[in-house]
């Protein structure tokens, strides 16, 4: 199944001196783009390009939140047992839809960072025996991810995380040289935050698995804006979140689990144990799939906002949304080109996603221009970073393109 991840391939991508241009069918989604912006309020007032960072609110998770409210006004703790659960589960299964995965395979979490305590304390635990005392990660994985790694090595923990040559790709045979007989885990990205770059997800995989250690892929900058299949890739875990591309907001996360790899969590919560509630303090009976790895009370105010903006991505196609990121991106990477600027992108055009990066002298400078221009974009250090998404459009691009010579 290897390269089951990346489904588009889309006829060769433009190269960055030319612009991309869609054909006389325009891009997908063309047909209803009017539809798709008008769900999304800011963009009838900005060139929003910046859904790597946070996707646009939708007014279905405006209406989902207002629905929250008026439940918890009208029925307090009893929405509980009638409806709330039931509303997570809804999310739970979303979730699951947009990497192919059932939704006993998917647990709830707030953040990457609780998956990852939850991961490493299962995976420690079933080889503490086996002298397997390593991480592997890369210096393009998101901070976070080696923050929590670095904080265990006063617990014994060796991590080594492996150089990038070029700031914007990690070469497959320096993780392979990395990930041996002494590693528990290889917890690295799917795409890199600060370059765009999408790894070979499925051959990752193999290297973590030829050497007997576990995988976590970080999907967090790709899901929602790449086709994903998490049980052919056979990753033992992967994490995302509504965050970004998936335009649900902050604070609602998921760890996938693959039902193969059989650990217990070194901690149980409420909503991971079977039978919850019975509200019974001597029963400690783990679920038997992904939600026995769920830490404590989901936010479920923040669930219904994920539910709106998870339902706007599903309805449109993680597949057909690819497609269109990918013309998008490759016609602002041809207007930045014709600006003069360089290009920070993986030299294999079929390894690039929809994250565009440039080099820029002031780029925190710039960003703020942009926005004193209505046009929103972030940045990484010397980079500015567009990320177009489904509800953009060519003359988005044109837009921030012009704003952006005269900065």
């Amino acid at each position: 199944m290897e390269g089951k991840d990346i489904l588009d391939h889309h006829a060769s991508a433009t190269p960055a001196t030319e612009v991309a241009t869609p054909g006389a069918a325009g891009l997908p989604l063309d047909d209803r783009i009017d539809q798709l912006r008008g769900l999304f309020p800011i963009l009838s007032r900005k060139a929003y390009l910046n859904s790597n960072s946070l996707g646009a609110l939708s007014l279905r998770s405006i209406e989902e939140r207002r629905r929250f409210e008026e439940l918890w006004h009208e029925m307090g703790a009893g929405a509980w047992y009638e409806i709330w659960v039931a509303k997570l589960e809804e999310v739970r299964a979303s979730f699951g839809l947009t990497v192919g995965a059932p939704a006993d395979t998917v647990a709830l979490m707030s953040s990457v960072s609780a998956a990852l305590t939850v991961v490493w304390g299962a995976v420690a635990a079933h080889l503490r025996a086996a002298g397997r005392d390593k991480v592997v990660l890369t210096e393009l994985d998101f901070p976070t991810v080696g923050h929590h790694f670095l904080s265990q090595r006063a617990n014994g923990l060796r991590v080594e995380i492996v150089r990038s040559p070029d700031g914007i790709h990690v070469p497959l045979e320096s993780i392979r040289e990395a990930v041996d007989e002494r590693t528990a885990l290889l917890a690295t990205s799917h795409v890199f935050f600060t370059s765009g770059n999408t790894q070979d997800a499925a051959e990752i995989t193999r290297i973590a698995h030829d050497a007997g250690a576990f995988i976590l892929l970080d999907a967090y900058q790709s899901n929602g804006q790449l086709a994903i299949d998490a049980p052919a890739l056979g990753v033992d875990f992967l994490v995302g979140g509504a965050l970004k591309w998936l335009c649900g907001g902050p604070g609602m996360a998921y760890l996938y689990a693959n039902p193969q790899v059989r650990l217990e969590p070194v901690t149980l919560s409420w909503f991971g144990v079977e039978n919850q509630f019975h509200f019974d303090i001597r029963d400690a009976t783990p679920r038997p799939d992904a939600r026995r790895f769920e830490l404590g009370t989901p936010a479920t105010g923040v669930a219904y906002t994920a539910a709106g903006g998870l339902s706007v991505v599903l309805e449109c196609g993680i597949e057909t949304i690819q497609r269109r990121n990918r013309i998008l991106a490759d016609d602002l990477r041809g207007r930045l080109s014709e600006l003069g600027y360089s290009l920070h992108q993986a030299a294999d055009p079929e390894a690039r996603s929809a994250l565009v990066l440039i080099e820029h002298e002031d780029a925190a400078g710039a960003v703020r221009r942009l926005a004193e221009r209505d046009v929103i974009v972030d940045h990484r250090g010397p980079l500015v970073r567009f990320s177009p998404h489904f509800y953009n459009t060519i003359e988005d691009n044109e837009r921030a393109v012009a704003a952006l010579a005269e900065t």
